[in-house]
């Protein structure tokens, strides 16, 4: 008899798509969701926070959609999906539970050069969305490349644990004190940057935790004798 046991080379791992990170600017721009359930609804809410302009195409819509319709936030075309609708639309989430009909929509996306996710499909998906913890202006963005998706949500839950809400008016505070650099000191960033370094290591953050009230013109004025205190020099009027 032949005890020997047949042992299976391991699987080579998975080659993720190295995807390109980038942040999109959808304010006003047309965009489509095809589908009207739970995942069209966080699609929907996620494209109206960034500013966009939303269609959904779907013959049923979640409650939750009927509301935004109604309130006039989105529009609707109750019916199914047909070749044409993304004309002139900039993305499109295909969110149905037909996997024919999200197929169609890829390949419209495709021909028409318009930014594509199916939901749970990355094959059919020319983008996909990373898990996201934002703290005002400040956005984290997580992503495993799809590889393992419930791992890039553990670690937004971490990030949105470290970093408290508080960290939204910090961010705001260092924005307009970089308003007020880029207006009042002349030359590039590289110019500009030991006045924002310096910004960075006044310890505001803290400092607002402790109650202190700060605003820009004084935090600018305390970045710029700090940068002045290591040397730099900028051709300012305060």
């Amino acid at each position: 008899m032949d005890n020997s046991v047949a042992v299976c080379a391991p699987e080579k791992p998975r080659t993720c798509t190295p995807y390109y990170p980038v942040f999109l600017d959808v304010r006003g721009r047309f965009t489509v969701v095809v589908g009207g359930g739970s995942v069209a609804e966080r699609k929907v809410d996620g494209l109206l926070k960034a500013g966009a302009r939303v269609r959904v195409v779907s013959p049923d819509v979640t409650a939750g959609l009927e509301v935004r319709v109604n309130e006039g936030s989105v529009t609707l075309e109750r019916r199914l999906y047909g070749e044409g609708d993304l004309k002139g639309a900039f993305l499109v989430y295909a969110a149905t539970d037909d996997a024919a009909i999200n197929e169609a929509v890829y390949a419209e996306a495709e021909a028409r050069g318009v930014l594509a996710n199916v939901a749970d499909d990355p094959q059919h998906c020319n983008f996909i969305v990373p898990s996201v913890a934002r703290r005002g202006s400040l956005q984290f963005a997580v992503s495993t490349g799809g590889a393992a998706p419930v791992l890039a949500k553990r670690l937004r839950c971490e990030l949105e644990e470290r970093y408290s809400d508080d960290w939204a008016v910090y961010t705001d505070l260092l924005s307009e004190v970089r308003m007020l650099v880029r207006d009042r000191i002349s030359g590039g960033e590289t110019e500009r940057a030991a006045v924002l370094e310096a910004a960075c290591d006044l310890g505001l953050l803290g400092r607002l935790r402790a109650g202190e009230v700060l605003d820009a013109e004084s935090v600018y004025i305390e970045a710029l004798d700090a940068a002045d205190e290591s040397g730099f020099k900028a051709g300012e009027s305060r």
